[in-house]
């Protein structure tokens, strides 16, 4: 990993900050879709988790993938941690998941091509081994002690920082699996109007991609366990951020929460420096006591925005963050979902209009019941479902409306075939996975392993 702080451009006012967000606005055509995923690897003898190094482990993927396909390592000390490769990157989570974070792409069709590759590749180095992935959204069989932390500095940080803020922080960090997508806008205006509107349906979001329903090998009561853990990790950067819907939204709103939210970490020299509990805002009056008289730079500020981890996050695009990893074909569900609901105007606009009515106190409570209800939510006296059929509905016309079709002629909304089947059955796929527990797998979440291996 390089350091860029030091040829950054050094922060002196709240405005360069203002100008970082803006700097996102980009007009329609330009607009793109950057896709991530996390997945377990696993032992094919054992299930557990692997460890960093070793004959079977992460670095072997690692270094596999780097070899073997060309993909650019990237280091923390000697130790490989990262890849990328043509604007695609490949990290590691804390408890070893591995996740792709997508190059910006024009279509749904080329991103699904985008996850197809990797996985492909992935499987060609793993199966030699006797590794597979699985695609769920939180471990259904190991916990805290079957988890081997990766070497990364700023997970170091975290991880003796969290457990002061909330319960639930190391169980997410290593446990917990996510596909997210990124998403563009033109103006502040759109940027508004996109962030209030997926905000509102992210629990929506939750239900449908409902995949955790297992902890340390039995029903955990939830069907998103991955979405539960978040209400208890760290009220300074998570939740549905209220004053998203209030008068007065902008980007400059947005700079000040995060400028209120802890800091993690200061990358120097290489180093990955403790400021957990520390306020960027005094890092840019000079009066960070761990580098006292030095001012921080955009880089800092990036590193910075990634530490706050809000249903939806905004960078220099919004990252929808509401879904549970999956299966290969829930990996492609996920950005048609919001592509078609954000990047069509009449689709966003339709989209809103089910939800601007709803209260902070509604949404809240939405919020804090998915985990556990799933498409069984009511809000207003409606079940939830009913409103995950519209909204599905109005992601495909926004799709149809795109016309973005592959060789074959197809148009993008095949790829919500998944979501529409759940939404009409109401049945998530948590729901589907404790029903072979207490059936067909006679009360053992091993078979996971094997039926949704990648």
């Amino acid at each position: 990993m390089s350091d860029a702080s030091s040829s950054s451009t050094v922060i002196t006012d709240k405005a360069q900050l203002i100008s970082y967000l803006e700097s996102g606005n980009k007009p329609k055509d330009q607009w793109r879709i950057g896709t991530e995923h996390e997945k377990f690897a696993f032992c094919d003898e054992t299930f557990k988790s692997l460890k960093y190094d070793g004959e079977k482990s992460i670095k072997m993927i690692l270094e596999g993938l780097a070899n073997r396909f060309g993909w650019t390592p990237g280091y923390e000390g000697d130790n490989i941690i990262a890849l990328t490769d043509s604007g695609a990157s490949v990290t590691l989570e804390p408890g070893g998941q591995l996740e792709l974070s997508g190059a910006p792409l024009e279509t749904v069709h080329d991103t699904c091509r985008e996850v197809h590759a990797h996985l492909h590749q992935v499987k060609e180095i793993t199966e030699p081994l006797g590794i597979h992935m699985l695609g769920m959204g939180f471990n259904p069989k190991w916990g805290q002690e079957g988890v081997n932390w990766m070497p990364k500095g700023r997970y170091k940080i975290m991880r003796e920082y969290m457990p002061k803020r909330g319960n639930l922080g190391l169980d997410m960090m290593t446990l917990s699996c996510t596909v997210q997508v990124n998403l563009d806008f033109s103006s502040e205006q759109d940027m508004i109007h996109k962030f209030r509107t997926s905000l509102a349906l992210q629990p929506i979001a939750t239900a449908l991609f409902a995949n955790s329903p297992f902890s340390n090998g039995k029903p955990n009561g939830f069907l998103s366990y991955r979405s539960h853990l978040w209400t208890d990790t760290d009220p300074d950067r998570c939740g549905m951020l209220s004053f998203v819907f209030e008068d007065g939204m902008s980007f400059e709103r947005y700079v000040d929460y995060v400028l209120d939210v802890p800091m993690y970490f200061v990358y120097r020299d290489g180093q990955y420096l403790d400021a957990s509990g520390l306020s960027f805002r005094d890092f840019m009056q000079g009066k960070l006591k761990i580098l006292p008289g030095e001012l921080p730079t955009l880089k800092d500020w990036d590193d910075h925005i990634t530490t706050a981890f809000p249903e939806v996050r905004m960078k220099k695009f919004l990252e929808m963050r509401g879904a549970d990893g999956g299966p290969w074909k829930s990996l492609c569900a996920l950005p048609a979902l919001w592509v078609g609901l954000l990047y069509d105007q009449s689709a966003l606009d339709a989209a809103w209009d089910l939800v601007k009515d709803w209260t902070d106190e509604e949404r809240q409570l939405l919020r804090a019941e998915v985990p556990e209800k799933g498409l069984s939510a009511v809000v207003r006296g409606q079940k939830l479902q009913d409103i995950a059929k519209q909204v599905v509905e109005i992601a495909a016309s926004g799709l149809e409306n795109r016309g973005r079709t592959d060789a074959q002629g197809r148009d993008e909304v095949h790829f919500l075939n998944t979501l529409m089947e759940t939404a009409e059955s109401g049945i998530t796929p948590a729901e589907e996975k404790l029903k072979a527990y207490h059936g067909r797998w006679n009360g053992s979440v091993d078979p996971a392993f094997v039926e949704y291996a990648y």
